[in-house]
């Protein structure tokens, strides 16, 4: 196993326990190997980079998200699930989501307030569980 994989696994199960799995019982039938690409990649070779701090790079991949559409919704889900559980405050995300309503319009920031809300939502149903 590659040092960014196992890096990968640490890190996606830290921020999204079961994804690599998921993913696996999602597409592996079709695509071998995918869910292991994309824990490499994604959380071993660029989250875990160094030179920008974690919670950083979850405010910038929310944005991105943000800015790319209502398509990403179960993407930016994941990421603001993800940017919480690395110290990014609901203000915080809520405010990058809003800046980006400038870049991919206002139905974009809309519709990531609303997958936002979802997530929250979700998060006080646990806490007060």
């Amino acid at each position: 196993m590659s040092e960014t994989l196992e890096t990968g696994r640490k890190l996606s199960e830290q921020l999204n326990p079961g994804m690599e799995e998921a993913l696996t019982q999602r597409y592996g039938h079709l695509l071998p190997g995918m869910a292991q690409t994309v824990v490499d990649y994604a959380y071993g070779q660029q989250y875990a980079r160094p030179g920008l701090p974690l919670r950083d790079r979850y405010l910038a991949t929310i944005a991105a998200l943000t800015a790319l559409g209502g398509q990403t919704a179960p993407q930016l889900a994941v990421n603001i699930t993800g940017g919480r559980k690395a110290g990014l405050s609901r203000e915080e995300i809520a405010e990058a989501i809003w800046q980006m309503s400038l870049y991919g319009g206002l139905p974009a920031a809309i519709n990531a307030l609303n997958t936002a809300l979802k997530v929250f939502e979700l998060e006080d149903e646990t806490d007060a569980a």
